[in-house]
């Protein structure tokens, strides 16, 4: 009998993992490590259980521990951390609360995520600073949202959490102020998006400030205030959505090598240097759809997609994980935002491409049918090839559908001529006849021709 696909990471990538392994070889013994007590949860939905949208954090685990033990067989351990790998002898060292003991592998995968970036700034340690990347953080800021005597709260970050969270902790009816280094928020997204988020959330109450770093977080045990080059704004408690950072050093100190991003290097396969071991999730690299080189987008759908090519590959089937092509998708209040693939010209010139880019203008609905709003789309090509390298939409409704659009043209290597040909779905009250990424691909071709 084989010796056990051992996997240190029960969440997205780790469980889609063990699932598809048991389900593949029944018979095969399954062990995964968690060090925390929740697994399989989205963690994408936290600030709207901060928010209130979402009742309680239960809501958010898809599929519960006792599900994967007594229905599964797999040898799920919550409190129970991987602390050191031995590729040589094939085990793992981990710690319990009662013991420290040794777990044998055949294969082993390392999915432990990423954790919130915390950035070079004092006072990070105050009570009422917060990061939010796990369960528990997601508790413990509706706890103090809820039960504290709070007016004000700052959000350090103007990316996917630094947006949500303002949403979140305006719905308390709390006065917010979002900080953010760069000259927009939702910097991926492009310019166009981030200077419309940014006035949609100045519309909303939002006290936006732009190209501001923040030094200190100032008070006494408590924060008090957050100190600027600009100036010190006063407030009772402080969100930090600076980015994550892959969680590489159990496998770094392996022998496992970490690629550019700082995450885990893999193959088409999730296979790392070190044979026998595999990486996949928020900790791993992908490649990158568009330039084939390797990116790190840690995102859901990425992780539970590797995750199951792996327990695939491991029990006798290789599967590809796939390419990524950054596909993602922000609700601002009242708007939504998405992007896939290269947005920003400079980026697509480092990556050796000749961008040509437009913005148009286009309704979501057929101009006679009530209810529409207005869509702006960015979409960006190579003008040798006339390949599509990506697009930005930002807009009141139909954003999702019709970035996914895009996304599936980028995996394809369509060109601009080919989307522009596209035959999607028209009805008035979804769409014009010509569907806004129809018209923006017609506006780009002309530029390219």
């Amino acid at each position: 009998m084989a010796e056990p696909f051992v996997i240190v990471g029960g969440d997205a990538a780790g469980m889609s993992a063990a699932s598809k392994a048991r389900r593949e070889a029944p018979d095969r013994e399954i062990v995964v490590l968690e060090r925390g007590k929740w697994v399989s949860y989205g963690a994408c939905g936290l600030p709207y259980y901060v928010k209130g949208d979402v009742e309680s954090l239960e809501d958010l685990v898809a599929v519960p521990p006792e599900k994967f033990i007594d229905e599964r067989d797999i040898d799920l351990r919550t409190g129970h951390e991987g602390i050191a790998i031995d590729t040589d002898a094939g085990t793992v060292t981990v710690r319990s609360d009662e013991e420290t003991y040794e777990q044998s592998y055949g294969d082993l995968l390392i999915a432990t995520g990423a954790r919130a970036l915390e950035p070079p700034i004092d006072g990070l340690d105050l009570d009422g600073v917060f990061t939010l990347h796990s369960m528990d953080a997601g508790a413990e800021i509706k706890s103090y949202v809820e039960n504290g005597d709070l007016d004000s709260v700052a959000v350090i970050g103007g990316g996917y959490v630094g947006i949500e969270m303002a949403e979140a902790f305006d719905a308390h009816g709390l006065d917010v102020t979002l900080f953010e280094m760069l000259p927009q928020v939702l910097s991926t997204f492009g310019e166009s998006v981030g200077e419309a988020v940014g006035e949609h959330l100045r519309e909303q109450g939002v006290d936006v400030r732009l190209s501001t770093r923040v030094e200190r977080l100032a008070g006494d045990g408590t924060i008090e205030a957050v100190e600027t080059e600009d100036g010190t704004v006063s407030v009772d408690a402080a969100l930090v959505g600076a980015g994550v950072v892959p969680n590489a050093e159990l496998a770094e100190q392996a022998g496992v090598e970490l690629g550019e991003t700082g995450a885990i290097a893999t193959d088409e396969y999730g296979r790392t240097n070190v044979e026998n071991v595999y990486a996949a999730g928020d900790v791993a690299e992908m490649t990158h759809t568009v330039t084939g080189e390797p990116d790190h987008v840690p995102l859901a759908l990425t992780a539970n997609r590797a995750g199951r090519a792996i327990g695939q590959t491991v029990t006798g089937t290789e599967t590809p994980v796939g390419e990524i092509a950054g596909t993602a998708v922000v609700k601002a209040f009242d708007l939504a935002a998405a992007r896939t693939g290269i947005t920003d010209e400079a980026e697509a010139r480092q990556a050796g491409f000749e961008p040509v880019s437009v913005t148009i203008n286009a309704p979501s609905r057929a101009h006679y049918y009530p209810g529409g709003d207005e869509l702006e789309l960015t979409m960006v090509a190579d003008r040798e090839t006339e390949r599509v390298l990506g697009a930005s939409i930002v807009g009141r409704e139909g954003v999702a559908k019709r970035i996914d659009t895009v996304a599936t043209a980028l995996h394809e290597g369509m060109t601009v001529e080919d989307v522009e040909y596209l035959d999607l779905a028209y009805a008035p009250p979804f769409s014009p006849t010509w569907d806004p990424v129809l018209t923006t691909a017609k506006v780009l071709n002309g530029q390219l021709e």
